[in-house]
């Protein structure tokens, strides 16, 4: 087991825990940090490395909101039970289109988009898109002001703009937010529904992931993806709480921003890198 491997690997944790939850893309920013840290194992064993990890962020959001989505909660009265499982059958109904498209191209994905100039663009693309969207919506009353008043055709809606996320440096959580804004959700709800979705996509997809692997795993290698599912957890706990609080008193402009000046950085490392090289 190699100390400096162990270091990055909790680097990589950190990262994923910070940007799994807000809109600038945890799988780009895993894609640069690689790139500029490069993890020393087989690219195989990295690709599953980098969607499994997201486990760990899953896990926060379980833990967080665990009596909200827990249907049987002993402290819920029946109608907040049947609420509960309301709720899931929108979660799960958002999650299809997303878990069947992206089992069809996830080769494609991987072979084709899973480099830095993807990465960079998207950032920038949607970076420019939140801009838009909150400009437009500054004076605007949001008509859905919670998860529980998502009707099914727009969790449905917003699972379609989930399938936007497929494409590496787009952001999962972006293009739910963004797409649940532009239906007319709250900020909150719009944030809060996007962790749910996450759920069962991040569990199927680190299944799929898992399963075209292997089970070849070293003892080294199993450590490491432990290690940095449990750090991606502990500072996906901070960075969720972080979020909801600051979207109470801020819009999502700030994310825009970030996401066009990283995009414009990204875009002239790996053009310098590939002068240099």
């Amino acid at each position: 087991m190699n100390f400096v491997e162990i270091l990055k690997v909790i680097v990589l944790g950190i990262v994923e825990g910070f940007t799994e939850w807000l809109p600038i893309s945890s799988t780009g920013h895993m894609i640069l940090v690689d790139e500029i840290i490069h993890l020393n194992q087989p690219s195989d064993f990295k690709n599953m490395f980098l969607v499994v990890i997201q486990l760990g962020a899953i896990l926060a959001v379980v833990v967080l909101y665990f009596d909200k989505l827990n249907p049987f909660s002993r402290g819920k009265k029946p109608a907040q039970k049947q609420a509960t499982l309301v709720l899931w059958s929108k979660i799960v109904l958002a999650c299809i289109p997303a878990a069947v498209i992206g089992f069809l191209v996830d080769d494609i994905l991987e072979e084709d988009l899973m480099n830095g100039y993807v990465v960079a663009a998207t950032l920038i693309i949607y970076g420019v898109l939140f801009l838009v969207i909150e400009n437009r919506n500054q004076y605007k009353s949001f008509e859905v002001k919670k998860t529980a008043d998502i009707s099914y055709q727009t969790a449905l809606s917003i699972g379609l703009f989930q399938l936007l996320s497929l494409i590496p440096g787009t952001s999962r959580s972006g293009a739910t937010i963004l797409g649940a804004m532009i239906l007319g959700c709250s900020r909150a709800a719009s944030a809060e529904f996007s962790f749910f979705l996450g759920i069962p996509i991040m569990f199927g997809a680190s299944f799929l992931k898992i399963i075209k692997y292997g089970l070849n795993f070293t003892g080294s290698q199993v450590f490491y993806l432990l290690l940095g599912m449990v750090i991606a957890f502990v500072v996906s706990v901070y960075a969720i709480r972080f979020l909801m609080e600051y979207i109470r008193h801020h819009d999502f402009k700030f994310f825009g921003y970030y996401r066009i000046v990283l995009g414009a950085v990204v875009f002239l490392y790996f053009i310098i890198t590939a002068l240099v090289g």
